[in-house]
């Protein structure tokens, strides 16, 4: 059974109380900007046993009667078809996605905006897509001025140049599909139109990571920075905190290097002096409610060497720069790390010596590794999928999940049909295949419904899999990591 370090429930109920109180802090309205994943935060949820992926909408969904959301997405991030690693689908398609399952939980969506727009052609099909769902879109050019001119930017030439969104709830949540969406120039220049219209609104920032209240050397914040290599994200002990209550505090470099300019500017907006720090616009309730501090650093830890190989493949796949392996490098060092620490990896990889072929290992909840190997019908994902099932459902080595005539006959089915020089079965197709078989085998139909126990389960492969068995994998929700063989 896997170990808890951490309660969602009690995360719910201080996390909203904290929001809620920084709502009245406010006499009219909240501008939250809210960071991370709204949806399926597994990244928290490897971190924190425990932690619910869905705990940030069951925090919204507290505040449904009195929340409506702008979203933002980069002009340029339209116009690039910018895709998020972790779906493998553009921002653009996101975002749709995001509001659509918003709506479906009755939560009402404001608008979106489209930020640092220079002329961009493609924002036409958006703003048609958009249109189609009764949801308004903005555009917000850069501000003038910015960052060095607050004069200017708070002004009808800077602020003053975006169209006003007219919002009516109490706390209004700005979020985006993804990082450098324009989240906080958003917020700021509704607080600059509220002002002008008498309105008290507020700002406050919403992140999961890093814990503000956790050290700088907590493997739960370096596990942070390994997850943001790409964004070259860095912890740092947030100095103006430190000054103004002598007390460490742990931020990340682009908040702090923003702070004097956000400083400035809200206090021209406002016309008084908010925050004393950027650890003080957080909201960040995580410490609260660990329970279990070994479990957590264990998990962290596991987490920090996943992200190193994640790295080290893509790298490999000409997908990063050398830099951003350099830093993972630096962050395993932290904490003395290698990568030898992860068992299922050393298994997976004396296995692949022995036998000659490609492995992958799984392992299970209770410790045990499963292994599987590359044969001519099956992939090393196939095999080690089969054998884990196996494994969990108390079915012995000797049946079959798949007999050999049902697997032969896909084989030469492949044969016929492939342009590719393999023609194992890769994971999906197994999947497939004993989906069919379930309607007329108890037996499989018993191991279908144990999936389940595969979901937090550990796994590496001996070489970089193909992108639907990885797929395929992430899907089980099983953490996968792979040595940077191609």
């Amino acid at each position: 059974m896997n170990k808890i370090g951490f309660d969602s429930e009690k995360y719910l109920k201080i996390q909203s109380e904290k929001i809620l109180e920084r709502i009245k802090m406010f006499d009219d309205k909240l501008y939250l900007e809210f960071g991370g994943k709204i949806f399926d935060d597994y990244h928290a949820a490897r971190v924190l046993p425990g932690f619910r992926p869905d705990n940030k909408i069951r925090l919204l969904q507290q505040f449904k009667d009195d929340l409506e959301v702008i979203f933002c997405i980069n002009a340029s991030d339209i116009e690039k078809s910018k895709i998020r690693a972790d779906y493998g689908i553009s921002y653009e398609l996101e975002l749709l996605r995001l509001i659509e399952k918003l709506q479906g939980l009755g939560i009402l969506i404001n608008s979106v905006v489209v930020t640092m727009y220079h002329d961009e052609n493609n924002i036409t099909h958006l703003e048609k897509l958009l249109k189609k769902k009764k949801i308004k879109m903005y555009i917000h050019r850069p501000t003038e001025g910015y960052p060095d001119d607050v004069d200017l930017i708070v002004s009808k030439n800077g602020y003053g140049k975006n169209p006003y969104i007219e919002t009516t709830k109490k706390l209004v949540v700005v979020t985006a599909p993804g990082a450098n969406s324009g989240k906080l120039g958003t917020c700021l220049s509704q607080l600059y139109h509220e002002y002008k219209k008498g309105v008290k609104a507020g700002y406050a920032k919403f992140e999961t990571f890093p814990v503000w209240n956790l050290s700088l050397l907590n493997p739960v914040n370096i596990a942070y920075e390994a997850a943001t290599v790409d964004l070259k994200d860095v912890n740092m002990i947030d100095p103006f905190h430190l000054e103004a209550y002598g007390i460490n505090a742990v931020n990340y470099n682009r908040d702090i290097k923003t702070f004097p300019i956000l400083k400035n500017i809200l206090l021209k907006i406002t016309g008084k002096e908010i925050y004393k720090s950027p650890t003080d616009m957080g909201v960040n309730m995580i410490k609260d409610c660990i329970i279990d501090e070994e479990v957590i650093k264990k998990a962290a830890t596991d987490e920090i060497i996943r992200r190193y190989y994640n790295t080290l493949c893509d790298y490999k796949q000409k997908t990063c720069e050398e830099d951003a392996v350099s830093q993972a490098k630096s962050l395993m060092d932290k904490l003395e790390l290698s990568l030898t620490d992860r068992e299922v990896a050393n298994v997976a990889l004396e296995k692949a010596k022995e036998k000659g072929v490609n492995v992958l290992a799984i392992e299970l909840d209770n410790g045990k590794i499963i292994t599987g190997k590359e044969t001519k019908i099956l992939s090393c994902a196939s095999s080690a999928f089969l054998n884990a099932i196996k494994e969990i459902t108390g079915i012995p080595d000797k049946e079959y999940l798949l007999s050999p005539a049902i697997l032969d006959g896909i084989y030469k089915m492949k044969q016929k049909t492939s342009y590719n020089t393999s023609y194992y079965l890769d994971l999906p197709e197994v999947l497939i295949a004993l989906s069919i078989c379930s309607v007329t085998n108890p037996i499989i139909e018993r191991a279908i419904n144990e999936l389940e126990k595969l979901r937090g389960c550990d796994a590496h492969c001996s070489y970089i899999i193909g992108k639907s068995e990885l797929n395929a994998l992430k899907n089980l929700g099983i953490n996968l990591t792979c040595e940077p063989n191609m």
